[in-house]
């Protein structure tokens, strides 16, 4: 099975391109930055006015293509989000269309979901979580693939592994934070009491991916290890103890030092966490998938790998040397992640 991967160089997509290697299907990456000097990969900017040329290209003779590439939380400098992710797709699902695909895989998120007080199935609707650019534009996606033939369509809850340390750590702690103190006894963690987070490692989802592709399945899947955690249980897993705080302070503080530059998360985010569906997998399960690693045990790893500075090459490698050259100095580190349509 001849498989094209685009955003192959992100947290997933490493994770992908080691099952499907393991799996001995031949994979082809797509991502704007790709290593030197290493063959099966091709350097594409999904949103470019060009790309669709270039995908063609790529997707020509392509057992299934797996469409990951998404800016989930880019700086200024970067292209924009919506510009990547809505355009992006619509060039990525053109292409594989006039190429003849018969399968494409797109990685949604249980973000598309609107707010429910329950766990909810794959027929919950797709409208999103106000105030959240990222759960808007993951909405947006759902209603770009609906009624699409040969495409699955997979929703998983939020995504960890150690080699994306260095990623996700610069998408959530201010350029000027000290790593190392994360998971230190004496760390207080600011959290509100009613949060609740499903998490699940980026193997588990890539086997999930390679599950569907091997069974040509078609459809919506929500990807999710349980048990939930909630603010007592993440706590001590991110510092030592938990320090409860309302989530309207913790909005305003996000806001007050994510627009002076201070750190990267936007109160959007908080309000994203606040109101995010709870999944049922059973759907998934029904396939044969089942996570192998814990979600307590998941996000501890990815936690000590922070700490430590660890990551892979390209968008996922650490970057401690010259943290602080991040700040902009009154000026955001990062897009808004505001409800941008």
């Amino acid at each position: 099975m001849r498989v094209v991967v685009t955003g192959a160089s992100g947290n997933v997509g490493t994770a992908l391109r080691r099952v499907l290697a393991e799996a001995g299907d031949p994979v082809v990456g797509i991502a704007r930055r790709i290593p030197v000097g290493s063959p099966g990969w091709v350097s594409c900017d999904v949103g470019a006015p060009a790309a669709e040329v270039v995908l063609g290209r790529a997707f020509e003779g392509a057992d299934a293509v797996v469409h990951l590439a998404w800016a989930v939380q880019p700086t200024p400098g970067e292209p924009a989000m919506r510009r990547t992710n809505i355009t992006g797709t619509a060039h990525v699902l053109r292409a594989a269309e006039r190429a003849g695909v018969p399968h494409v895989v797109v990685l949604s998120s249980v973000a598309a979901y609107t707010p429910a007080p329950a766990p909810v199935d794959e027929s919950w609707p797709c409208g999103g979580v106000p105030g959240s650019a990222y759960s808007a534009q993951k909405a947006e996606l759902e209603r770009l693939v609906a009624g699409r033939p040969g495409v699955a369509v997979l929703r998983p809850c939020a995504i960890v592994q150690p080699d994306a340390a260095g990623e996700l750590g610069r998408w959530v702690l201010s350029p000027v934070a000290p790593v190392r103190v994360l998971g230190r006894r004496w760390l207080p963690v600011p959290l509100w009491r009613g949060l609740r987070a499903q998490v699940v490692h980026a193997e588990d989802v890539a086997r999930a991916i390679r599950v569907v592709l091997a069974r040509h399945a078609l459809g919506a899947f929500n990807v999710a290890a349980d048990p939930p955690l909630g603010a007592r249980e993440l706590a001590p897993l991110f510092g030592g103890f938990l320090v409860p705080v309302p989530l309207a302070l913790l909005r305003a503080a996000a806001w007050s030092t994510w627009r002076l530059g201070l750190q990267p998360v936007h109160p959007g985010w908080l309000r994203l966490a606040d109101q995010v569906s709870v999944v049922d997998s059973s759907r998934m399960r029904a396939l044969g998938w089942a996570p192998e690693h814990p979600p307590r045990e998941a996000l501890a790893e990815f936690v000590v790998a922070v700490a430590q500075g660890r990551g892979t090459w390209g968008p996922l490698a650490p970057r401690d040397v010259g943290r602080w050259h991040g700040l902009r100095f009154g000026r955001p580190v990062q897009q808004s992640q505001g409800d941008v349509r």
